[in-house]
This record gives structure tokens, sequence and C-alpha cells, in this order.
């Protein structure tokens, strides 16, 4: 599914005009280009984000090869999410895929001035009916920092279930932290009482 959308004047020129490869209720995807380097380098650089995913700052031209190298890679899918008539205001992707097993993980990054407005659970609705409705997925999981509240919520609003903590599993600003694994199944993304993607 695809959809042409025209943003005016928004802090994202160069993507004055772009291609939709997903859409749901309140959220666009549009798939992860080499162009879009800049906007990831930014957001990579919030100390917010930096702090609850566990990254740490890296050049533009960094993620600039990352992003490349990501793009040839069939085990992944990574888009900018895109709010209706708005400029893109986070990254979801769905990584680590295997058709085989119908296993893949879930990422999820909002812009700091976006959080807390509900595109993060619109944006992980989205990528998770792809995974189910248009690929072969059986379970999909997601991991974050075990104090990263917000995330935690988002996860079980989607209707992810916190299976375990793998203990001081990331190491951040010189100390280890928790991670929480949660997990989704096809059955239990079945049951969840909620509009699909593809009734929007």
């Amino acid at each position: 599914m695809t959809e042409n959308i025209r943003i005016e004047g928004d802090e994202h020129d160069a993507e004055a005009e772009r291609e939709l490869s997903w859409r749901a209720e309140s959220v666009g995807l549009a798939a992860l280009d080499i162009g879009d380097a800049e906007l990831m380098h930014s957001w990579r650089s919030d100390p917010v984000a930096a702090h609850h995913i566990g990254i740490w700052p890296r050049s533009l031209t960094a993620v600039r090869d990352r992003i490349e190298r990501d793009i040839e890679d069939d085990d992944r899918d990574d888009f900018l999410i895109y709010p209706s008539g708005s400029a893109p205001v986070g990254y979801v992707a769905l990584t680590s895929q295997n058709i085989v097993n119908g296993t893949a993980q879930v990422e999820l990054m909002l812009a700091a001035r976006h959080r807390g407005q509900g595109h993060g659970t619109a944006a992980l609705d989205a990528v998770v009916d792809l995974a189910f409705g248009e690929l072969p997925m059986y379970r999909l999981t997601a991991e974050t920092h075990t104090d990263n509240v917000p995330a935690l919520a988002v996860l079980a609003k989607s209707g992810f279930t916190q299976e375990g903590v793998s203990r001081a599993a990331c190491l951040h600003r010189g100390r280890r932290h928790d991670l929480a694994v949660f997990s989704l199944l096809r059955p239990e993304w079945e049951e969840l009482n909620r509009p699909r993607a593809w009734d929007a």
C-alpha cells in the first residue's frame, strides 16, 4: 500500500513530498532513505533518546553509512513516522526478520518534542499490523531499559507482554542497565480489539 502526501512548510523540506509505504489510522510509514540521515542524526543526538535507547552519538557520515547498509539488508524494514498532515516525528523498524521461524524485532524512536502524543503507539500498532498482516511473522520482540517508563507503557498498550529481564545487559553512561524483554505472538495480536492498519 503506497500513498503520496504533500507537507507544506515543514521542518524536513527535502521530504516535502513523500510516498507512504504503509498507512494506518493516524500515521503513515515511509521507507527510510539515505537522504534522511541528517534527521536521524538529530534524533539520535538527543540525550534523552540516547539514555533510554542506550545509544551514543555518531557522526552524520556514520549514520548515513549505516542507513545505506541497512537499506541493502533484506532482513529489516525501516520507516519514518508521519502523522496525518505532519512532518516526520520519529522512526520505527522491523528488524532481524526470520521468515523461516516467523520472528522479528521491533524498534521505535520518537523526536523529543513529539513524545507523549500517541504517535509511538500508533506507529508500533502499524508496524505490528504489517508484520502479522502482510508478513508471515508469528513472534515479535522488543527490548528497552527497565526504567524507560514511556516505552514500557507504549509496548503494553500495543499488546506486548513483558516476559523477562536481561540483567545488566546494556552498558550506558558508565553503568549497567537491565533490559525488559517484551513479546507479542500472532494469536495475541488476533485477539486485540482495535482497528487494523488496513481499516484506515
